[in-house]
């Protein structure tokens, strides 16, 4: 799984390699919570996280449409350094790609990035049994921020004052996988290289329509997941979607499609609950395939989009999970047929699978 992990780093240098951009650093510093989602989580959260998130930003000239269609955003990559301030938990770094849209005069930031972690002190049967929250030392990493930011407090010197939502999950990669959630107060500084950024607000080639016709999506998600009986095994899951979508302006495009879960683990969590759990008369041979409906929606960036979905299964033999799932990730379009992606689907807080994508358009 290793060498998937590799696609966020090519995320990274996509957003990041464009020299054209001025070049700014934001350091934020941070304190806060954490927000205990299950019962076995509240022994865990016995101090308050702490860390530093350091941006290395390219600031928007307008030299591209989708610039100026987002209101000239910054774009780049981050480094967090997270501290739980409890021993079961350890410390997280995390590296990624990262946006900061700006509104209301761009003194409202909202930021948002996507990356990987690597956690000090994962799950062990033996020295760290009571960390279920992280059941593997490389896990996902999301952030999602909102601040006042002032980038002309002095001269080159901004300042920023908000809060951050952190989230870590390896999405079941391997149990225990509770995965933790933080709120944290986030306080810094930015410095930019250049004072004599000249954005280019000509709109004349942005008036043509986005609207589309619609189109038909086949997509293949894959990786290896694991039951939430911890060391029950990794087996690969198969993934099969088909779905329309239909772009309806510059920004957005809406999804309705079904799609066809094949889940190893799942089929192997099946034949252990149906002995474990004898008064509950499941049978072992109950199917573990599982169909679902879905709609969706994707904010159209540039070459990159970020996606979200709410389906139904219409067919689950096996009802142990709920029968609503959704999913959220990013896509890349390698050209206008052919994307690539990475998403995480879950039931609710309880993440099932970190799924890699590929798909063509029609």
């Amino acid at each position: 799984m290793r060498k998937f992990y590799l696609l966020f780093f090519f995320f990274s240098f996509a957003v990041f390699g464009q020299n054209k951009n001025p070049f700014a650093v934001e350091v934020s510093f941070l304190r806060g919570n954490a927000l205990p989602h299950t019962e076995d989580m509240y022994h865990l959260v016995n101090g308050h996280p702490n860390g530093v998130m350091i941006n290395f930003l390219k600031r928007s000239d307008g030299s591209k449409e989708w610039q100026r269609a987002y209101n000239y955003p910054d774009f780049g990559g981050y480094f967090l350094y997270q501290d739980f301030n409890s021993k079961p938990l350890g410390v997280n770094y995390s590296v990624g790609a990262l946006y900061n849209f700006y509104f209301l005069n761009r003194k409202l930031q909202f930021k948002l990035s996507q990356g990987i972690a690597y956690t000090t002190n994962p799950y062990d049967k033996e020295t760290n049994s009571k960390n279920k929250a992280f059941g593997t030392r490389v896990m996902a990493n999301t952030n999602i921020g909102l601040s006042y930011d002032n980038q002309t407090l002095f001269k080159n010197i901004g300042f920023h004052a908000g809060l951050l939502f952190t989230h870590y999950s390896n999405g079941r990669i391997k149990s225990p996988n509770s995965g933790i959630n933080t709120y944290l107060l986030n306080l810094g500084f930015n410095y930019d290289f250049t004072n004599d950024l000249k954005r280019n607000t000509d709109s004349i080639a942005d008036t043509k329509s986005f609207k589309d016709k619609i189109h038909y999506n086949f997509v293949l998600r894959t990786g290896i997941n694991e039951s939430p009986i911890i060391r029950s095994g990794q087996y690969p899951f198969y993934h099969f979607s088909f779905y329309a979508d239909k772009r309806i302006n510059r920004k957005s495009a809406l999804q309705l499609g079904t799609e066809l879960f094949l889940t190893e683990s799942f089929k192997e969590y099946i034949k252990y609950f149906s002995v474990a759990y004898p008064e509950k008369n499941i049978d072992a041979n109950t199917d573990y395939k599982r169909i679902g409906l879905f709609v969706g929606h994707e904010l159209l960036i540039n070459k990159i989009s970020l996606e979200a979905q709410i389906g139904y299964y219409v067919y689950q033999p096996f009802k142990k999970d709920i029968p609503v799932y959704d999913r959220v990730g990013m896509k890349y379009y390698f050209n206008k047929n052919i994307f690539g992606g990475f998403t995480i689907k879950t039931h609710l807080f309880l993440a099932e699978a970190l799924e890699f994508g590929i798909g063509y358009r029609l």
